[in-house]
């Protein structure tokens, strides 16, 4: 049986430079989760129906599960909820999820925050309408929505009066290599 070739890849990953060798048909879920040991992202459904798996990929949220890792260029920049733990908006959005009973198995919720993470860079003061579309690629099988987007919403109110920025791009990572 042949052996497959591996592709030469290099892109960002959470601020750094990474370098990796992969199979054409590997998807950048697996390789954030098998090679470099981020685990936050999830394979729900592997269809890109559920974002349990969203990470952001220069600044948009993806389906990780339907990227294939060898697409990734030099310029790509990959964010999963790891590169974030320190980010003053993540952490606003997290503790909103907690006060308002929004994690119940917590499958799902790397995503959830993943889209709510981007959706209040982009808007910073939501309406319910936006924050259900943002959401709309996420399923969540225990909670349901209400508290999820409860959460949300107090998540803007907190980082509008904390001052915490918000708007534009994700913050730019760090020029690090691994």
């Amino acid at each position: 049986m042949p052996t497959q070739e591996l592709i030469p890849i290099r892109f960002a990953l959470n601020g750094r430079t990474v370098e990796a060798r992969v199979p054409p048909g590997m998807t950048l879920l697996e390789l954030v989760r098998r090679e470099f040991r981020l685990t936050a992202a999830k394979e729900g459904c592997g269809k890109g129906e559920c974002g349990a798996c969203t990470v952001l990929l220069n600044d948009q949220p993806i389906n990780s599960c339907l990227k294939l890792a060898a697409s990734l260029r030099p310029t790509d920049r990959v964010v999963t909820l790891e590169g974030l733990a320190d980010d003053p908006l993540m952490v606003t959005i997290q503790k909103a999820y907690v006060a308002e009973g929004a994690v119940q198995c917590g499958f799902c919720i790397p995503g959830m925050v993943m889209s709510s993470y981007h959706l209040l860079r982009t808007h910073p003061q939501p309406s319910a309408a936006q924050i259900k579309e943002f959401h709309s690629g996420n399923l969540c099988r225990c909670t349901g929505y209400a508290k999820i987007e409860k959460a949300v919403a107090k998540a803007a109110a907190a980082a509008a009066t904390s001052g915490q920025p918000a708007g534009g791009p994700a913050p730019e990572p760090r020029k690090e290599t691994r």
